[in-house]
């Protein structure tokens, strides 16, 4: 490949320390790509020789001293990319043989069309409950939603390079992995860019999921951010985890731990809240279906106390983020206060 080579799609992925699931992720690429792909890899601070792997499989590779977070490291992927597509991938998935033919075909076909983003698939590679749970819901709630999306995923999502640097990228003040995708979906969707999910664009998601580890990136990296964004940008969208079923969901969750509660001094209160369970039961029986079908009973049952536990601290996240950009939002206005003040004075001042 010479450095005039004109490229189709341009495939980067950032890394920081993708020990042996970088490898299968590089690996399922070189059955995918095309003449006209290239693989740019950022590796982001990596200490564990991540970089070296990706020179072994023929990526093109930039390196970062510093980790400055995954938004960072695509950023700098897209500036260095030649291809008239982006096609971000996360250090974590494998995929499949024809999903680059894929994404290709759906620029090809919508001349429209902005950016694209798929879904994990329905066999995530660790094995633990945890993991299958998670990445199971993440399917499912793709698999369900509206393919005129409103968000971006950086897992596995493509956009016009020219509008991807257009309006700026991914924003690099999220210094883990968090909602800069989100973030960006939702200037693309204000700027009236059209973002589709393809829900036959599928990645298998490696990533073990502990109890430690899956709380911390839902509330902090998460929830909580993506409230904050939320209440920035007015959007509530009735669609993925913000549909109408999950608000109701979240409400009844907490009435129910309220009937409970209270049900420790008033008994009749337990049929209150056998009553909300049953409506629980009843309101996600779809979710429960789907996890039935693909696992079984035994798994199923032991799905529905995390999922209603995905509600309360979901709830709470909201709730919290909610206070903190209100909160924010009070401390600019108070800062701005005296400013006004100073600017009126020097009018006063030029005046006399």
């Amino acid at each position: 490949m010479t450095d005039d080579l004109k490229f189709n799609v341009s495939v980067i992925i950032p890394v920081y320390n993708g020990g042996i699931s970088f490898r299968s992720c590089l690996s399922s690429l070189t059955q995918a790509v095309t003449p006209f792909t290239e693989i740019i890899v950022v590796a982001d601070g990596d200490s564990d020789g991540s970089w070296l792997v990706a020179e072994e499989f023929g990526a093109k590779v930039v390196k970062i001293p510093v980790c400055g977070g995954p938004g960072k490291a695509r950023n700098i992927g897209a500036r260095a990319a030649k291809g008239d597509i982006l096609f971000f991938v996360d250090a974590d998935v494998v995929i499949c043989a024809d999903t680059i033919s894929k994404v290709l075909k759906a620029f090809e076909n919508q001349r429209d069309l902005t950016a694209l983003i798929g879904s994990y698939d329905d066999e995530p590679g660790s094995s633990n409950f945890l993991s299958q749970y998670k990445n199971l819901f993440h399917h499912y709630t793709h698999q369900t939603a509206k393919e005129e999306a409103f968000t971006f995923w950086g897992a596995c999502g493509a956009i016009r390079r020219e509008v991807f640097l257009s309006i700026g990228g991914f924003d690099e003040s999220y210094r883990r992995p968090s909602i800069e995708d989100i973030e960006l979906g939702s200037r693309l969707k204000a700027a009236g860019y059209k973002i589709q999910l393809c829900k036959d664009l599928q990645v298998k998601h490696l990533k073990h999921w502990g109890v430690v580890s899956l709380l911390k990136a839902e509330l902090f990296y998460r929830a909580i951010p993506w409230t904050e964004l939320i209440w920035r940008s007015r959007n509530f969208s009735n669609d993925l985890n913000l549909d109408i079923r999950s608000r109701l969901s979240t409400l009844f969750v907490y009435i129910l731990l309220g009937a409970l509660i209270t049900a420790w001094w008033w008994s009749g209160f337990i049929v209150v809240g056998l009553i909300l369970s049953l409506l629980l039961l009843k309101l996600n029986l779809p979710v429960y279906r789907f996890f039935y079908e693909k696992r079984g009973f035994w798994f199923a049952l032991g799905v529905i106390p995390w999922h209603w536990f995905y509600f309360i601290y979901c709830g709470f996240a909201f709730v919290f983020g909610t206070v903190k950009y209100f909160l924010h939002e009070l401390f600019k206005s108070k800062l701005a206060i005296p400013s006004i003040y100073k600017h009126n004075l020097q009018k006063i001042s030029t005046r006399l």
